[in-house]
């Protein structure tokens, strides 16, 4: 019978970060064989996710990664148990190479990762679940930017477009980016601009803000109704919102005003913000 030495057992678990009584176990069913224990262990670990993923998966992290040129980002929720592990630097390290590998696919992640998963699933002892996953390739000119805010519970990503290639080092167009992702994280907007909130959504802000006004008289009702429906716009929209940084300033003018200090046209061509849980 082949003796299984605490080196052998620090060299699979080093390899596998699965704990050191399952690593001796699966050595000394192996007979001591490297290889065929990690097979055990990965096939022990798809078990062990099965068994968890009945499990709800409802605290996590949301990480972001940019490529080295600059021209791809991605983002990414990554579910676990309980708070605990989302402060695990393990699991972090974790979401950390999910959110790099996002960059590489526009598919579903979680399908492209399930082996990965599974076997932190082993390791750490909780159900974790891929949630969502997206990635932003830039087209022309601009810059793709992300922001990770509340230590991993909120992320955004967006993509900023411009016209000239000089601009996308200007540190003036490199802070407005940057402020971006700030007011999408903070101000939470659905919609880029009006035009894209659904008529259904609209017809039925409309009846709410009618239905608050009753017994006056038509016109009077449909002026009120296009304020609220105009105050509506700015909660929601992020080209109607104000610019966290300055309340006077709505972000349509703010990039009307960085594009006149940069002599460029600057547009937000489209963003996304996730919230852990929601």
């Amino acid at each position: 019978m082949t003796e299984i030495s605490a080196e052998m057992v620090k060299e699979l678990r080093d390899a596998t970060n699965v704990s050191m009584m399952e690593c001796k176990r699966a050595l000394t069913e192996a007979g001591g064989d490297m290889a065929k224990a990690t097979k055990v262990l990965r096939e022990r670990g798809m078990a062990v996710a099965a068994k968890k993923a009945s499990r709800t998966a409802n605290q996590g992290l949301i990480a972001s990664s940019i490529t080295g040129d600059g021209r791809t980002g991605s983002l990414v929720e990554v579910n676990c148990e309980t708070d605990f592990v989302a402060r695990n630097p393990d699991f972090q390290t974790f979401v950390a190479e999910l959110a790099k590998k996002a960059c590489a696919t526009d598919g579903n992640l979680a399908d492209e990762v399930k082996s990965d998963v599974s076997a932190k699933v082993a390791a750490i002892g909780e159900n974790i679940v891929v949630r969502r996953n997206i990635r932003y390739t830039l087209d022309g000119a601009g810059k793709i930017a992300s922001y990770i805010h509340l230590g991993g519970k909120v992320g955004t990503l967006i993509e900023v477009g411009c016209t000239k290639a000089e601009t996308v080092k200007n540190e003036a167009f490199e802070e407005l980016a940057k402020d971006l992702t700030l007011q999408i994280a903070a101000s939470s907007p659905k919609w880029l601009t009006s035009k894209e909130i659904p008529s259904d959504v609209i017809a039925s802000e409309r009846e709410i803000y009618a239905k608050q006004v009753t017994g006056k008289p038509a016109n009077i009702v449909d002026k009120i109704v296009d304020g609220k429906l105009k105050k509506f716009y700015s909660d929601v929209c992020l080209m109607d919102q104000l610019f966290v940084k300055e309340q006077k300033q709505s972000i349509t003018q703010l990039l009307e005003a960085k594009g006149k200090q940069i002599s460029d046209t600057i547009t937000i061509k489209r963003f996304v913000r996730y919230q852990v849980g929601v």
